[in-house]
């Protein structure tokens, strides 16, 4: 089935920048990467794809990856001196392009970052119109949009965790609109990426935390 998109998706969102692109999407992609971290990360190296790669700077992409690791919203204001405010914020950070990625989407970011010591690798793409995709969370194959509310659970690779997971959520009425499930080998570790269309209670969240074969337990809010 095609993809469909509404009238406020091709307006686009309200936001600080020149372009939905380079902008609105680049501040989501950052914000999920720090909401899987835990927080603003203290080091971060953003790679740049393609048509990214070649604007990046000039479209002020650079400027909104950096707001999005200090969670600012895609409206906030504080996006156009976001260098300096990271500074204050002590992140540190590097760029780098590559401008001929024939495997990449036009408009995707990678950002490796790190807070103490924890760290994740994210990759995503600006699709237009504020709207992005998650690709991949430390290896695993992701698929979310990060505009739902998203669980992210890695899990040994079990017979029946994701049935079981899928049972909780439904005791829960918590209604599964995606759901996207990776695993490094079998027998291995898997990771569950289930975007829903509602909140979960925090004791179902608890519950899960708790189970023996979970590993870590990742809930976002919708990022805007």
């Amino acid at each position: 089935m095609a993809e469909r998109s509404s009238i406020f998706d091709m307006i686009g969102p309200i936001m600080i920048g020149p372009s939905s692109s380079h902008t609105a999407g680049v501040v989501k992609i950052a914000r999920t990467a720090v909401g899987i971290l835990g927080g603003i990360p203290d080091e971060a190296e953003v790679t740049f794809y393609n048509s990214f790669a070649r604007t990046y700077e000039g479209h002020g992409s650079d400027r909104a990856i950096i707001a999005g690791l200090l969670d600012y919203a895609t409206d906030d204001v504080r996006i156009k001196n976001s260098f300096d405010f990271a500074k204050e914020a002590g992140l540190k950070y590097t760029f780098k392009a590559i401008g001929s990625s024939s495997v990449m989407h036009p408009n995707t970011i990678k950002l490796n970052i790190r807070k103490g010591e924890k760290s994740i690798e994210l990759i995503g793409i600006s699709k237009g119109g504020g709207l992005i995709h998650i690709e991949e969370v430390n290896g695993f194959t992701a698929n979310f949009s990060a505009s739902l509310h998203t669980l992210i659970i890695l899990t040994l690779d079990i017979k029946g965790a994701i049935a079981f997971i899928a049972s909780i959520l439904a005791q829960d009425d918590a209604n599964i609109a995606t759901m996207s499930v990776s695993r490094k080998g079998k027998n291995d570790f898997a990771c569950q990426f289930i975007e829903l269309d509602s909140d979960i209670r925090p004791i179902s969240l608890e519950y899960i935390k708790n189970l023996s074969w979970v590993k870590e337990v990742n809930y976002l809010l919708p990022v805007r």
